[in-house]
């Protein structure tokens, strides 16, 4: 008796630890998540707001961040020459897709480092002309993304500003001259848009933080009547200084997205780049379903934002049309 007892109670203890040992094993065996690599050249605090669109768009296809899959995140902090570094690192990584974002050379470095991995991209140029995709319908390789061509809004961009400006005569615009792909397309559409309205330009270009400095600097000598930054990924992480400039110098200035206004700059009119990122998160998530790069059509960014500061306009004396008011899509008191 006693031994059938003991016999019963060694069983227990064995069933309880293999119970217990059951889900360590299980997990042990489960496959590891799927890796995604971000790819950017930008310092992660000047993508907050559009990581948060990435992440909704993933989530929108069942994938959430440290859930069922992972993301790997490296940043150039602005020094592109680390670019193709970093590109070839997520590759030895054998990331299940590379997301390369913040325009043209970023891209170019994902898609120098495979030829295998698919790369889901987001750009504000046309990526047939780029060379980066066989045609929007059926890109081709290992590529496809999401298309915000920037250079096409530049007239409604310029007529804005003269609408909020009607007096101005001369507009300064800056251009990055570090980003080859996209500074002629920019000045092809300033051009056009400026001789349709009457308008001189005056170019000035800055690619560093005292290149900006140094192109307020000659603002102030040459006093033009508004100013138009155009759409740069540098621009973009640079923005509180090119903010408190164009406060300092009381300058009217249009910029290119929502980031602008939100920390004083005058107005912004673009597209919706928080709704690009969460089209990538869409379009990497259908990715990780199967679905393949060359047969996924480049997708075209149709949201729009247009978003007035008018306590920025009262402080720079200016009076914003009701017109105006009644057509942004935020005004910022």
């Amino acid at each position: 008796m006693q031994f059938d007892h003991f016999r019963r109670r060694e069983f227990t203890a064995l069933l309880g630890s293999a119970v217990l040992a059951w889900p360590l094993g299980a997990r042990a065996q489960q496959p590891a998540l799927p890796v995604i690599g971000l790819l950017d050249s930008r310092s992660p605090e000047a993508l907050v707001d559009r990581l948060r669109g990435f992440r909704q768009g993933l989530k929108e296809t069942g994938y959430v961040e440290g859930d069922n899959v992972t993301i790997v995140y490296r940043w150039a902090e602005n020094h592109f020459d680390r670019l193709p570094g970093l590109a070839a690192e997520l590759v030895r990584r054998r990331v299940a897709v590379l997301v390369p974002t913040a325009g043209p050379p970023v891209i170019f470095a994902a898609k120098a480092a495979t030829t295998t991995i698919p790369i889901v991209f987001g750009v504000a140029q046309d990526p047939v002309r780029l060379g980066l995709v066989a045609s929007f319908a059926r890109p081709g390789g290992n590529l496809t993304g999401i298309s915000f061509l920037s250079a096409e809004l530049v007239a409604k961009q310029i007529e804005l500003l003269r609408e909020l400006v009607p007096r101005a005569a001369r507009v300064a615009v800056f251009v990055n001259p570090a980003n080859v792909a996209r500074i002629k397309s920019t000045l092809e559409e300033v051009d056009a848009a400026a001789r349709a309205m009457g308008l001189q330009t005056h170019v000035l270009r800055a690619s560093t933080s005292g290149e900006i400095d140094t192109a307020f600097a000659t603002l102030a000598r040459e006093r033009p009547d508004a100013l138009f930054i155009g759409n740069d990924a540098f621009y973009n992480s640079r923005r509180v200084q090119l903010v408190q400039l164009a406060a300092q110098h009381s300058i009217p200035t249009i910029y290119t997205g929502r980031e602008f206004p939100e920390i004083g700059g005058l107005m912004s009119y673009g597209t919706s780049i928080i709704d690009v990122y969460r089209q990538m998160g869409i379009y990497v998530g259908r990715v990780l379903k199967g679905e393949k790069p060359a047969d996924l059509p480049i997708m075209q960014s149709t949201k729009f934002e247009f978003v007035i500061n008018n306590q920025t306009a009262r402080m720079l004396r200016l009076t914003v049309p009701p017109m105006l008011l009644a057509r942004a899509d935020e005004v910022i008191e």
